[in-house]
């Protein structure tokens, strides 16, 4: 299906002009202008989305008739079987390998096919990678400056555009070089690490230290090794104490 959602009025109308063209092949190169953040460089992403787009390229009957009802009564009925049974079976995809450095002005997909289906495609392609590449970029901008040392976790779901955007958020956090998230749904689809805190409301549910019941904490790996939690917070919230006063001094 193509998602209406992804496309411009504009594009229906050239497609009804382009439908007279015969079946017209057309090339269509698809490029940035300018990185992202003040970068040297971008990170290509969401070539796997883009594949699936056009593998599952249809137009929906609902679709159709809220197109008819759209577009002046002038257009023929042939268009809209012409639509009925367009496909992406003669568009041929060229493109960079998704997760590789990219630059502007330099082609990152060509795609040709019959004009009035390629230009179908021109703004699905796009939301689809711009914001694919916008988020794997600033990952990896993160992960340059931190170092290989540091273990990044992504947790933007609550601010997040969306349950979409959340996903693709956490996917492509992890292509740019991130280690985990705390999306369970993002674990679950693309096999990212899960990682956590914990909420503040449990904390939160607690009036004092003397309400814990069980003071012991037990070990990440499962050994019979515990510690006493109440006394290893009070410890690092002195220390914590000691280097704040510390760095206000300085």
């Amino acid at each position: 299906m193509t998602k209406l959602s992804y496309e411009p009025v504009q594009h229906f109308n050239f497609t009804h002009s382009a439908f007279s063209f015969n079946g017209k092949f057309s090339l269509f190169n698809l490029y940035f202008r300018k990185n992202p953040f003040g970068s040297e460089y971008t990170v290509f992403a969401s070539l796997e989305e883009c594949i699936k787009l056009i593998a599952n390229f249809r137009i929906a009957e609902d679709e159709i008739a809220f197109i008819q009802a759209s577009l002046p009564p002038s257009c023929e009925d042939g268009f809209y079987d012409y639509l009925r049974g367009m496909n992406c079976s003669n568009v041929e995809i060229h493109s960079i390998s998704e997760g590789y450095v990219v630059f502007p002005n330099v082609p990152l997909m060509r795609v040709e096919g019959p004009i009035a289906v390629v230009q179908l495609l021109e703004t699905p392609l796009l939301n689809l990678i711009n914001y694919a590449s916008l988020v794997a970029t600033n990952a990896a901008r993160h992960h340059f400056v931190a170092g290989k040392s540091k273990l990044l976790l992504e947790f933007g779901l609550r601010r997040a555009q969306g349950p979409d955007g959340g996903i693709g958020a956490s996917k492509y956090s992890y292509m740019g070089g991130f280690d985990a998230t705390s999306n369970v749904a993002a674990g679950k689809l693309f096999g990212i690490p899960l990682r956590g805190t914990h909420s503040h409301a449990f904390v939160s549910s607690f009036m004092s230290r003397h309400e814990i019941t069980d003071k012991l904490l037990h070990s990440s790996d499962g050994s019979n090794a515990c510690e006493d939690f109440v006394s290893l917070a009070q410890t690092w919230l002195r220390k914590l104490k000691v280097f704040s006063t510390s760095i206000y001094l300085y």
